[in-house]
């Protein structure tokens, strides 16, 4: 990244223009236990760089505080549903309370899986072929039409909960089922083979794309944020061509879904060397085992820098 594109991405605003500032995390998800860790990480950072920032476990008493607080700007580190799916936004919104990411109908589209590929799909850009499952009938005929491996997936979920890698039918129903816990809506993917790489976009900017390397059988809950033996590669060992090539389709699959302000879209290659879109977070973690963190460091932004431009963005008027 050039030290134009560094520069751009600081932030050059004084800590206390942003007023008074509610860090939203927490919440009820599946996803909960993560946005504790991102929300806290997040709030220490703006508190040392001199923001008047102060925390909110969203929870039952949630509207209640929003009213009853005084609240400049929310900065949403809630992770899946009631914070990424667009919920919270247009809550906000309704309260004309200025706020981080992507606005509703980009954080709506992204939380749903299924119509992220679909959208992707209408403007011929990859991503793996799928199937909807409802039934064990549906199992069958996706077993059929797709072959294995294949990865099972709640069509509305994050960090991984309830996915799957699948070799039989057998253990496509029983994954369907477990999967079905989670979300009534549940996608079934052929299996990529090769490596993963995931790419951060910061205030319209690529950040260094990441590879990822692990020896569980995909980049799953745990080895997202448990393991100690997943590997980040940064650079990510792509060659330049290979490189320009994944953050070009990563700008344009963020644009087709709507993308503001910051998210991380994640990204497989398989043997020939083409890359397949798998989905886009617009309200990634950040927590120190986290991915845009990383990839802000490798771009020359430490954590605080980070957290500083992700808020910046929302001073900006959304169209």
């Amino acid at each position: 990244m050039t030290a134009a594109a560094q520069i751009s991405l600081l932030s050059t605003l004084e800590p206390t223009s942003f007023g008074r500032v509610a860090v939203l995390f927490g919440g009820k998800s599946a996803e909960r236990e993560v946005s504790l860790k991102s929300g806290h990480a997040v709030l220490e950072a703006l508190l040392s760089a001199g923001v008047n920032a102060f925390g909110i476990d969203v929870g039952d008493d949630f509207l209640q505080r929003l009213v009853s607080e005084k609240i400049d700007r929310a900065f949403i580190v809630l992770h899946g549903r009631g914070g990424e799916d667009g919920t919270m936004q247009g809550l906000l919104e309704c309260l004309e309370i200025p706020y981080t990411g992507s606005g509703v109908l980009a954080s709506a589209l992204a939380m749903d899986k299924l119509r992220t590929k679909q959208v992707w799909q209408s403007l011929g850009l990859p991503t793996p072929r799928h199937a909807v499952l409802g039934s064990e009938s549906d199992c069958i005929l996706a077993a059929t039409e797709l072959g294995f491996p294949l990865i099972v997936k709640p069509a509305h979920e994050g960090s991984s909960i309830g996915m799957a890698k699948v070799t039989s039918v057998d253990e496509l129903i029983a994954a369907w089922n477990a999967a079905s816990t989670y979300d009534s809506q549940v996608l079934v993917e052929q299996w990529i083979q090769g490596p993963e790489f995931t790419v951060a976009s910061l205030r319209g900017q690529v950040l260094p794309p990441i590879g990822l390397g692990t020896p569980h059988s995909f980049y799953d809950y745990d080895a997202k944020y448990l393991a100690s033996d997943t590997q980040y590669r940064i650079p990510c060992g792509l060659s330049a061509t290979q490189e320009q090539e994944l953050k070009a389709l990563t700008a344009r699959a963020c644009e087709a879904v709507g993308i503001a302000g910051w998210a991380r879209t994640d990204v497989m290659q398989d043997a020939d060397g083409k890359f397949w879109l798998l989905e886009v977070n617009t309200v990634p973690g950040m927590t120190d085992h986290s991915l845009v963190p990383m990839a802000a460091k490798a771009a020359g932004l430490d954590f605080k820098q980070l957290v500083l431009a992700i808020l910046a963005d929302s001073v900006q008027v959304r169209g």
